[in-house]
């Protein structure tokens, strides 16, 4: 089965092995900082990171190339965008998948894990 890729958010079809195998980091975009979550593939820990704006960029920069998965808005096609610049794949999700898995109020200290 072929993976066809896409920018931003049209139906991509992608093997579950292939997934499974890759990193796939959730970003929760806010208007300063960000929340990471992703799991580790050796330990199974969830790990989470708080980011702000300005070192967003650079730390994608420093790590392997990974999935990306954000609630799709204005500003996550710009993020998208330079994550794909970074080498990066990039996956928007509707706010109507996304709202279901919501857990509390959507702040920074309560974030959304269900990306």
């Amino acid at each position: 089965m072929q993976s066809k890729q896409s920018i931003m958010g049209d139906t991509v079809n992608i093997e579950m092995e292939t997934i499974m195998e890759r990193t796939v980091i959730a970003v929760d975009i806010a208007k300063k900082v960000f929340q990471l979550h992703w799991v580790e593939m050796d330990t199974g820990c969830i790990e989470r990171l708080q980011l702000k704006r300005a070192r967003m960029l650079e730390w994608f920069a420093n790590h392997a190339a990974a999935l990306v998965v954000m609630e799709a808005c204005g500003g996550a096609h710009d993020w998208g965008r330079a994550l794909i610049g970074l080498g990066y794949e990039v996956r928007l999700v509707s706010p109507r998948k996304v709202r279901p898995f919501v857990q509390g109020n959507k702040t920074v200290t309560n974030p959304r894990i269900s990306v």
